[in-house]
């Protein structure tokens, strides 16, 4: 089945999260920092997912940097250094192909809807501020959702907040695991491979795979 609604993941998919090690930089802590920082986030909000709880992406992520920081020489204390990086969440740009890749699937005729596992209030200003935030008819978030991404309930929550069934829904995501889980929970799967890595065949492989978002749109006219 041709699907009608598109979903797209938010944090690193759509968003440029390159800037957050700058901000690592500036409270005295190194840039490679905001890597492992954005992985322990991840990790610890798919454990809490794994034994039936669900955390906030701002709340796992501030204890996660107090974590991160504690014994270390920054350039302020720890709770002003954490609130620093924390804010540099809402002020990350799209990727370049980000714009263009949106309003080409919208004019195609497919309704697009977000589900992250951060805020949504943060994929609301990221896409204002682009300039794209009409081409969006729902920016969902799993703070509603009975779990994180890629529990199975959390593309159960969105098929359910868009009227759909997730045959009819088709995720968008850079991250391997989250194709996995929405393929496991019976969407169709877009990976973005815009660094040209390996796909890890431990995961579902993607139904497409696209170097940046504007090829989806001819990929997918090619299954009409």
């Amino acid at each position: 089945m041709k699907p009608s609604t598109i979903i797209f993941d938010v944090n690193e998919t759509l968003s440029d999260m390159s800037p957050m090690g700058q901000r690592f930089v500036e409270v005295g802590a190194p840039a490679h920092l905001a890597k492992l920082w954005f992985a322990t986030l991840l990790r610890d909000g798919f454990a809490l997912t794994a034994a039936g709880d669900n955390g906030t992406f701002a709340g796992i992520g501030a204890e996660a940097l107090r974590g991160l920081f504690t014994g270390m020489e920054l350039n302020r204390d720890v709770e002003p250094a954490v609130q620093h990086v924390m804010a540099g969440m809402s002020g990350l740009g799209l990727h370049p192909d980000v714009v263009t890749g949106v309003k080409a699937l919208h004019a195609a005729g497919y309704r697009l809807v977000t589900l992250t596992n951060g805020s949504s209030q943060v994929a609301e200003k990221l896409f204002t501020d682009a300039g794209i935030r009409d081409s969006f008819d729902l920016l969902l978030s799993v703070e509603d959702a009975p779990a994180w991404k890629p529990g199975k309930a959390s593309y159960e929550y969105a098929a359910s907040a868009c009227g759909t069934r997730p045959e009819q829904m088709l995720l968008v995501a850079v991250h391997p695991w989250d194709i996995h889980g929405a393929s496991r929970a019976g969407l169709a799967t877009a990976w973005i491979n815009r660094a040209g890595g390996p796909y890890q065949n431990y995961f579902q492989a993607p139904d497409h795979a696209v170097s940046a978002l504007p090829e989806l749109v001819p990929a997918l006219a090619g299954e009409s």
